[in-house]
């Protein structure tokens, strides 16, 4: 089928659908229905129509989606099936934290270096190395570097973001507490811990104020 522009909305609920899909028992059913994982994954219907219309277009009548089929959909839509080299600047606690994390291939990414101008902490962590930052710039062009992981602090992220973007880098993923000004064509995804917590804080809130 004919590959649609899919909004960042969609696909943020995408690997839900997978994860989902994936955790289902072998054997369990040859189809699944946009109502059954509608009402597993506590979603509207008309909704997980449209999300997997944009995949996977509309399934077959009474019967729903191919569930292999549709993983593998999914899989290619997301780029799991296509190896994305990322550098990571920033190896203090929280930077380490995701060099240890061992699955990220299974998401399409492999963290190929990563950076930071504390002396100290240069060398391996894992199977990654740290390099100093003058070796940025090149490491980069020779790997042809794709993604960048942003985890230093607040006042050295713009800068980290210029020097990416400066080497061809068009996605961050950003876990700075920082506002990063981007042109046109660079995707940022931040992840702000912050907003996260206000969030869940807030939650709390209501719940103690209804009982």
């Amino acid at each position: 089928m004919e590959r649609k522009e899919i909004s960042k909305s969609v696909l943020k609920r995408l690997p839900g659908y997978l994860a989902y899909l994936k955790s289902l028992p072998d054997g369990t059913a040859t189809y699944i229905s946009a109502t059954a994982l509608a009402n597993a994954l506590g979603m509207g219907e008309v909704q997980v129509r449209k999300d997997l219309s944009m995949v996977s277009g509309t399934g077959k009548p009474r019967v729903g989606y191919d569930t292999e089929i549709l993983i593998g959909q999914l899989e290619d839509c997301l780029g799991y099936n296509k190896l994305t080299l990322a550098v990571l600047v920033g190896a203090g606690r929280l930077g380490r934290a995701l060099l240890q994390y061992d699955e990220f291939q299974h998401f399409g990414v492999k963290i190929a270096a990563a950076f930071d101008s504390n002396d100290r902490v240069l060398g391996y962590d894992s199977k990654t190395e740290i390099l100093p930052m003058n070796q940025f710039a090149d490491f980069c062009s020779e790997h042809n570097i794709e993604l960048g992981i942003i985890t230093v602090g607040e006042g050295s992220a713009q800068e980290v973001c210029n020097q990416m973007i400066a080497r061809g880098i068009k996605a961050i993923w950003n876990f700075a507490p920082a506002h990063l000004d981007v042109p046109a064509g660079i995707l940022v995804q931040n992840e702000n811990m912050a907003t996260s917590l206000a969030v869940l804080s807030m939650h709390l809130r209501k719940q103690i104020k209804d009982k």
